[in-house]
């Protein structure tokens, strides 16, 4: 990628090293870089093993209070008593087992994403609780925490997380989970969707959001067959300005398996499969999308809004008007200050209409369907009848 050291995915691919690993983990945690509560798991675990450690002495007691009435029966009864113990131990200790084996997985993640990081010249964040970026897949649900970031600045500032959050239904909860990769841009843009195709399921677009149809802007060549584009209604001449023949070849060779969305300052893709991991082939193809993007985005720093208010020069405003109604000659403007009224350019900034899409009304949908289905039920109903009186 221009701009940073050159690939090396050689820590990646390291030995494992679990002492290095976990005085990792422990740095991050010691500076606070790192969320979570261990004293508060370790408690949990305590409590647990406590808490079944005390049913079986309450056990144990009963039993010998039982014993004298028992007599033959009590090694019977006691061998009841001990079995679902032990099954809740066994159940507890396989279970910490695994999440030993899982938290050295992830200390072993982290330790081998910062070494990249650092290889690159690029900054590892371990997480980030409700991160501030304005994407679609960033306000929705919550337990927002963005994770595995790996971030750089020049030549400008880059970011690869993964990110999830929890939806719920009121009885289910359920974990999404996205990755994405967000450039920062020199001015901000208007709000502009491209849905790709490559990745849409059954029921339409992978994207957590709908906007209305009538913000679709078809483009030239097969761009339309890899991406629908969705941008704010008057700003298509805006829309084709940014996305010229050359931007579009490079968002089909290089991102038609992602969805892109281009919101204020910032130019997001996402993806459903994991970005940041440990593969280095998955890191050499999320440089090299995120190379071929860079060299066009500069272009993108010269787009105006002309719906934007232009400030004028001081010295473009007209003079106060003299005796008689005509202006003085001590503030009449000059040839210079008139030209430079001309040439002025908007400031950088999106109008309103401009900043965010219009979302589409899923009622609308809910009750189209409802009634393509109502009017099959209808039509199944009455046909029998039908055929019946033309029978007779």
């Amino acid at each position: 990628m221009a701009g940073i050291r050159p690939f090396d995915a050689r820590a990646l691919q390291v030995a494992p090293d679990r002492a290095a690993a976990k005085a990792f983990t422990k740095r991050l945690r010691d500076e606070g870089r790192l969320p979570g509560n261990t004293t508060a798991t370790i408690v949990g675990w305590v409590f647990a093993f406590v808490f079944l450690g005390g049913i079986g002495i309450a056990l144990v007691v009963l039993l010998i209070v039982l014993s004298t009435w028992l007599r033959e029966g009590t090694l019977v009864v006691g061998l009841l008593f001990a079995l679902p113990l032990l099954i809740g131990v066994g159940g507890l200790i396989a279970a910490l087992l695994v999440g030993l084996r899982g938290q050295r997985i992830v200390e072993d993640r982290r330790w081998r994403l910062a070494g990249f990081a650092r290889d690159v010249g690029m900054e590892y964040v371990p997480a980030v609780q409700n991160p501030p970026l304005p994407g679609v897949i960033f306000g929705i649900g919550s337990s927002r925490t963005a994770s595995d970031i790996v971030r750089g600045r020049r030549p400008r500032f880059v970011e690869v997380g993964n990110h999830a959050y929890t939806v719920s239904d009121g009885k289910n909860t359920t974990t999404v989970r996205w990755s994405y990769i967000a450039i920062k841009l020199d001015v901000p843009l208007p709000h502009i969707v491209l849905d790709a195709t490559a990745n849409n399921g059954m029921f339409g677009s992978n994207l957590p959001a709908s906007w209305g149809r009538g913000q679709r802007l078809s483009l030239e060549g097969d761009f339309d067959k890899h991406f629908t584009l969705y941008c704010p209604r008057g700003y298509e001449r805006d829309a084709l300005y940014l996305f010229t023949p050359d931007v579009m070849a490079r968002f089909i060779d290089s991102a038609s398996v992602l969805d892109a969305e281009i919101v204020d300052d910032w130019l997001f893709l996402y993806s459903r499969d994991e970005l940041s991991t440990i593969d280095p082939a998955r890191w050499a193809w999320v440089f090299s999308v995120i190379s071929v993007l860079l060299d066009k985005l500069d272009q993108w720093g010269r787009w105006r809004d002309d719906r934007m208010p232009v400030a004028l020069p001081p010295a473009a405003v007209p003079a106060a008007a003299g005796p008689g109604g005509a202006p003085s000659a001590a503030g009449a403007p000059t040839v210079a200050a008139a030209q430079a009224a001309l040439l002025a350019r908007p400031p950088a900034g999106v109008a309103v209409p401009g900043r965010r899409l219009r979302r589409a009304n899923p009622w609308i949908v809910v009750a189209i369907v409802l009634g393509v289905f109502g009017l099959g039920g209808l039509v199944l109903a009455v046909a029998p009848l039908l055929l019946l009186m033309v029978a007779r």
